[in-house]
């Protein structure tokens, strides 16, 4: 369930770099930076609570989600790396490199979800 934050977050993300990159408003950019600072935290609570999870169950998923795992690495390293970008100062923290890296890490983001949704199912 923690899951679902850094889901809403990055996405959230991704719609204020949208709604920056149209009307050139910081607040937007300030809002991508709160967003993607909170996914990145409720991200790092979500791989706690899946790390214990895995080490108590101990079945034959861990298999099956490395590939979940792999992914949620790549996400979180870049979601940190899009965070720095938007710490610049004005249209640089956003266009292009921001919402560049804020659809890569929403459809990675997506795809991670998805990825663990599948395999906590097939358990």
């Amino acid at each position: 369930m923690l899951a679902a934050f850094p889901l809403t977050c990055f996405i959230g993300a991704l719609v204020t770099d949208i709604a920056y990159a149209r009307t050139a408003q910081m607040q937007w950019a300030n809002f991508s930076v709160w967003l993607i600072a909170a996914g990145v935290v409720m991200g790092i609570v979500a791989a706690i609570a899946g790390i214990a999870d895995a080490l108590v169950t101990r079945r034959k998923r861990r298999h099956a989600s490395a590939w979940h795992n792999v992914l949620t690495i790549v996400t979180f390293i870049l979601a940190v790396i899009n965070g720095f970008i938007h710490s610049r100062d004005a249209w640089t923290s956003v266009v292009p490199t921001g919402l560049i890296l804020s659809a890569i890490t929403a459809v990675l983001t997506l795809m991670t979800s998805w990825n663990g949704y599948s395999v906590a199912r097939r358990v």
